[in-house]
């Protein structure tokens, strides 16, 4: 009988051009498998990404550079890979405006992180989220006395938001009678209540907080007490990039911990964006309660007394 059509040279070629197709693809494979810790260690450099115009968590300084709360725990997550990878680390800014491209940057490799994002499960599906490093809710912007934040009043009354936002989604299902106006940013929807284009802004109430005081403005009342929604606030990094997650959230943990051990560092940088002189106002014992509420599910990080450390044997 006659032997297969395939012969030996037909499967070699096959072999050949398989090796080749895996060559071509090796880069792209290789690119795609680096991690932000080898990335910081190549370049020196950990890419922040966020709005600048959402104060306390990111805005500018005088000179143009990046501040605020977000900023704070970005230099404490670059701090920590610098003494992993053994190397200065400097924290690079790329301003995003628009916050439905935050998660695809970073999971596209285009940036390494953005802090003080809201938790959703749609977003964890394409990125990782790092330990909490804050708590907000949605509540009502408007001038005071004109609600008390009951769903009720909304009823035909144009109301701003952030399009494609938790807000709207809030807003469209506790009062369906509301005119919602949607806007690209939060900024934007502030500036329309300021010019009386809308009756009201749903939005972050940490970051309407942030805004009013950036603008000067007075009058203006958040409301309900208890926000519509609450939720923590967290960094935004790659997903399935244990090293890199690992080292953001001791990090982060150690920037709490310190907090709640009193370090002089920390306690300011922390109250100047939240606490009792800052936009946000907030008594140092509940932020000190959420702290330590966000460290009951890690180990406690406890430097070793010098006593103690002079009496460990060398290694």
């Amino acid at each position: 009988m006659p032997r297969p059509v395939l012969s030996i040279p037909s499967r070699l070629r096959a072999g050949i051009a398989a090796l080749g197709l895996l060559a071509l693809l090796a880069p792209v494979a290789q690119a795609r498998a680096e991690g932000v810790v080898d990335r910081v260690a190549r370049t020196g450099q950990l890419v922040l990404i966020g709005d600048p115009a959402q104060p306390p968590l990111l805005s500018r300084d005088g000179q143009g550079q990046p501040q605020g709360y977000g900023v704070v725990v970005a230099r404490r997550i670059a701090a920590e890979l610098a003494a992993a990878v053994g190397r200065p680390v400097s924290l690079r800014f790329q301003p995003v405006t628009d916050p439905a491209t935050l998660g695809q940057r970073i999971a596209q490799g285009k940036a390494d992180l953005a802090c003080g994002v809201p938790f959703s499960w749609e977003r964890d599906m394409t990125v990782d989220f790092s330990l909490p490093i804050g708590l907000s809710g949605l509540r009502l912007l408007a001038p005071a006395g004109r609600f008390d934040g009951a769903p009720e009043a909304l009823a035909g009354r144009a109301i701003g938001v952030v399009r494609d936002s938790l807000a709207e989604t809030e807003l469209r299902g506790m009062q369906p009678a509301a005119r919602v106006v949607p806007f690209p940013t939060l900024a934007e929807a502030v500036n329309a209540l300021l010019a009386a284009r809308v009756e009201g802004v749903i939005g972050d109430s940490s970051l309407l907080a942030g805004l009013v005081n950036a603008r000067g403005a007075s009058g203006l009342a958040l409301t309900p007490e208890l926000p519509y929604e609450r939720y923590a606030v967290a960094c935004l990094v790659p997903e399935n990039d244990s090293p890199f997650r690992n080292l953001a959230n001791l990090a982060i943990a150690r920037l709490l911990q310190d907090y709640l051990d009193g370090q002089p560092e920390a306690v300011a940088a922390v109250d100047r964006w939240l606490g009792p002189g800052s936009a946000l106002k907030l008594p140092q014992d509940r932020i000190r309660a959420y702290f330590e509420t966000v460290l009951l599910g890690v180990e406690a990080i406890r430097p070793l007394p010098a006593a103690t450390a002079s009496r460990r044997p060398a290694p």
